[in-house]
């Protein structure tokens, strides 16, 4: 047996409840309390904090991971040289100097060297990659026919790569720009002061 009774509070609607009770009427809604992991503003305020240590975990990873190599120690001293090496590509302009780099289909890379008056037998040619030394790579270019050095088969990864060939003396050299695969010929010439 359900026995209800009329109850009347101050401001409000009189509403029906069972006896013990106690109903109010209210224009605002009453929730249930969920759990904490359920509302959104905890992991609102937890997203900040992770953001961070993921971001710096990848970041540490990429310094592990992408060596620069060592700064040289004898800095000073390789400063002096760049006269030295000003006076390389001076000579190579003096001697007039010209050559042209190509790649084959099979990843051969050929010289043609032109200018000069007697052209050496081997030639030296380094690619090197602008911040990673490791990449970089230098080549041994045996001379095949008059003016025309060859290197078999050399398997380079693709970028950007800053192109030197000089004679194995190192007394000339002449440079260049190469984005590789490259499918143009990089023209080699004296860098004019």
């Amino acid at each position: 047996m359900n026995r209800r009774k009329r109850m009347v509070l101050p401001g409000r609607n009189p509403v029906s409840a069972p006896a013990g009770r106690t109903v109010h009427r209210s224009p605002f809604t009453v929730h249930e309390a969920k759990p904490w992991f359920r509302e959104p503003w905890p992991w609102l305020l937890i997203a900040g904090p992770a953001a961070v240590i993921v971001a710096g975990a990848i970041t540490i990873w990429l310094a592990v991971s992408s060596d620069d190599g060592l700064v040289a120690d004898d800095y000073y001293r390789r400063g002096l040289a760049i006269n030295k090496v000003l006076g390389r590509d001076r000579l190579a302009a003096t001697l007039g100097l010209r050559a042209t780099v190509s790649q084959d289909g099979q990843g051969a890379l050929q010289v043609s060297l032109a200018g000069g008056n007697a052209l050496p037998p081997a030639l030296t040619l380094r690619l090197v990659h602008p911040t990673r030394g490791g990449d970089d790579r230098v080549l041994p270019l045996p001379r095949v026919e008059t003016g025309v050095y060859r290197a078999e088969r050399v398997p380079l990864p693709a970028g950007r790569r800053r192109v030197i060939l000089e004679d194995e003396a190192g007394t000339w050299r002449l440079t260049g720009e190469w984005r590789l695969p490259s499918v143009q010929p990089l023209e080699l010439a004296p860098r004019s002061q």
